[in-house]
């Protein structure tokens, strides 16, 4: 019984941060951005909404790329099909590959959009257009992510 509220801990954490991460993506991408350019239009006050809301989801997503990790590294330990990092010598392991290549692509693709873009010295519309552009990329990508995880679901289950 231990094992199973430990195995069901450790897997809700590792959907609740992923919630967290690829939800935010989809929220400001979808939702807040679009809509505060709808309403307020592009004027500093904007750019300063957008940048604080960014700031406080940043700590979150911050802390759910340290839990994923903590969690990812529990799950894949667990798995027999696991043959270890970046290992292509099954399915399940290759998978696991490009879902943590895909990871590290998100992360390098967040730290460009919140610590990158602004140190460019860019004109203000363009740094914005850039940011809206990786931020839809990096939705992507996590939607790829999401997928990735969905194979290796499947695959876990039917114990291949």
């Amino acid at each position: 019984m231990q094992s199973f509220m430990l195995i069901g801990l450790v897997q809700f954490l590792h959907d609740l941060f992923t919630a967290i991460w690829i939800g935010g993506l989809v929220t400001m991408a979808v939702a807040v951005l679009p809509s505060l350019r709808k309403v307020l239009g592009m004027n500093p006050q904007t750019k300063m909404l957008s940048e604080t809301i960014m700031s406080r989801l940043s700590k979150l997503v911050m802390l759910s790329m340290v839990g994923l990790l903590l969690t990812g590294i529990m799950m894949s330990n667990r798995s027999p099909l696991f043959e270890g990092f970046f290992a292509v010598t099954n399915e399940y392991s290759m998978i696991l590959t490009i879902k943590h290549i895909l990871i590290a692509v998100m992360v390098v693709l967040s730290l460009l959009r919140s610590q990158g873009l602004s140190r460019m010295g860019l004109d203000p519309k363009k740094e914005t257009k850039i940011s809206m552009v990786i931020l839809i990329l990096n939705l992507i990508v996590g939607i790829s992510v999401l997928f990735m995880s969905g194979l290796l679901s499947a695959l876990s289950t039917m114990g291949l």
